[in-house]
């Protein structure tokens, strides 16, 4: 009987040596999941601000660009150089290195009515492409997993610009790869302008008291960027700091009363809500797609990866203010908010103000006008549920066209988030109207135009979007979670434009560029 005792009370120690050893584990890995740099950022960098890419424009009044993808390397901390891809384009680098060191790429600007075309070469060791986010424009040259560019390799894409001023963005969209890619630097913005903005009274001298502001997470492995995901880190991957256009620590100085700042989420699966250290309100002037109706007040704004955003804030002589992300509570369970950086905190972008302030005009009552549909004339609706990862169930196949829509047809789709992990919904070549979040009218921050929208854990929004064209059965555009780690491993689909009564074509074996 001793004997049992013995063993019976050996059996119980190690069950619960074995328990506190998981119990502090979790415990550990709990902890170590919150990240926060407030009070430890040193703010010692001034803001690199990307040049704006020259251009030509040739005889038919075609505007063209150059940007090459190359590899190359930054020194973001002294005495390490970190090995990275970036966008060079016609007359950004200065001779002795690029004028953005080596990372992200120049900001290419165009307006509405211009014709486009983008000569890209491709000079990386693999294939890759370039995806004009937010733009409008034909299949074939939208740059999505079928436009592939071959190394060595020329693509030149060629669109007319139809659609109003914003803030877009460029990134690449290989299959299975975009998370690495946009990692390693390949981004910038491509800015639209058009007369209407153009008339107002609005901050509009870049790099100056119009800033771009691309925020990206990362994390260092000694001089190499670390891309690998933490344990229960289902979103993807999480940095443990942020830059803002490939500047860490970053500061600016600016000398205007109102300050513009054009907000990219270029990270590839963190979501902010930014914010600034003081609590002081901003003025909301922009989504994804263009200019608001009216300025919106408030003083945090959530944007999910792929996200922009347009903000004015008013700047006192001799003030600091730091652009801050602040914890978020619409992640869903206790587990995703922990986990998925749902807790964490960062300093972004400190401003300073000089002494003396140039006077800025009020914000004019009125900005823009939404043209997307509000609904009313929706031809058909859609359901869309998000499950790592898959979308209704069916991870990404390059030959199959999940979706066919009519051209000049408008189309309510409902997406919403099943499994309860943190995803957001980003749709190809149109931009669309928040209709309704989980059956309530939309916050203001999400009544613009959108083309990628946030879907937290067992949300549900519905959409309402117009297919303009052109048609094209045969090549599509995607829709996706733009959360890059659940976009690569599957949660993506294809769409094609038809005409009215035409049936979708065949999708042909994708295949890379490889003219010069």
């Amino acid at each position: 009987m001793s004997r049992l005792k013995r063993v019976l009370v050996i059996l119980t120690t190690v069950a619960v040596v074995i328990g506190l050893a998981f119990g502090g584990g979790f415990l550990w890995l709990y902890t170590d999941a919150k990240v926060s740099t407030v009070g430890s950022t040193g703010f010692g960098n001034e803001l690199a601000v990307p040049p704006l890419a020259k251009s030509t424009v040739k005889s038919d009044g075609t505007r063209v660009f150059d940007l090459t993808m190359r590899a190359g390397e930054k020194e973001f901390r002294a005495g390490k150089k970190t090995p990275t891809w970036y966008f060079e384009g016609s007359g950004s680098r200065p001779p002795g290195g690029a004028a953005h060191g080596d990372y992200l790429g120049p900001t290419l600007r165009a307006a509405r009515g211009e014709k486009v075309q983008v000569k890209i070469k491709n000079t990386l060791g693999e294939e890759s492409t370039v995806h004009w986010h937010g733009m409008h424009l034909p299949a074939k040259m939208d740059g999505g997993p079928h436009q592939m560019v071959a190394p060595g390799a020329t693509w030149t894409p060629h669109w007319t610009v139809n659609q109003p001023a914003a803030t877009l963005w460029y990134h690449p969209h290989p299959h299975g790869r975009t998370d690495r890619h946009v990692q390693r630097g390949l981004a910038g913005m491509f800015l639209l302008d058009d007369k209407k903005s153009g008339s107002l009274a609005l901050p509009k001298t870049y790099g100056v008291d119009d800033l771009p502001v691309i925020v990206q997470d990362v994390r260092f492995d000694g001089a190499k960027f670390d891309h690998g995901r933490k344990m229960m880190q289902d979103t993807g991957f999480l940095g443990d700091r942020t830059m803002v256009n490939g500047t860490l620590d970053p500061y600016k100085e600016v000398g205007d009363e109102l300050v513009r700042l054009r907000l990219l989420n270029a990270s590839t699966a963190r979501v902010y809500d930014f914010g600034f250290s003081d609590d002081r309100d901003f003025s909301l002037i922009g989504t994804d797609g263009g200019l608001l109706e009216k300025a919106a007040r408030m003083n945090r704004l959530q944007l999910s990866p792929g996200e922009r955003a347009e903000i004015v804030v008013r700047m006192k002589p001799g003030e600091r203010t730091t652009l801050r992300t602040f914890p978020q509570d619409n992640y869903g369970d206790f587990w995703q908010t922990r986990f998925a950086g749902g807790d964490d905190t960062f300093d972004v972008l400190e401003l300073r103000a000089k002494k003396t302030l140039r006077a800025s005009p009020e914000l004019p009552g009125t900005l823009g006008e939404l043209e997307v549909p509000d609904g009313s004339d929706s031809v058909r609706g859609r359901f869309f549920g998000l499950r790592m990862f898959s979308i209704n169930g069916k991870p990404m196949a390059m030959d199959r066209i999940d979706e066919t829509v009519t051209r000049g047809t408008a189309e309510t789709w409902t997406v919403r988030n099943e499994d309860g992990v943190p995803h957001n919904f980003h749709v190809h070549d149109v931009q669309f109207r928040v209709l309704e979040v989980d059956g309530k009218e939309p916050p203001a921050e999400l009544r613009g135009a959108k083309d990628t929208v946030f879907v937290p854990g067992n949300k549900t929004v519905k959409l309402a979007m117009r297919f303009d064209g052109p048609a094209d059965p045969d090549t599509p555009y995607m829709y996706h979670c733009h959360l890059l780690y659940h976009e690569d491993q599957g949660m993506m689909g294809q769409f094609v434009v038809v005409e009215k009564g035409g049936k979708p074509g065949k999708v042909r074996t994708p295949h890379a560029h490889t003219g010069h």
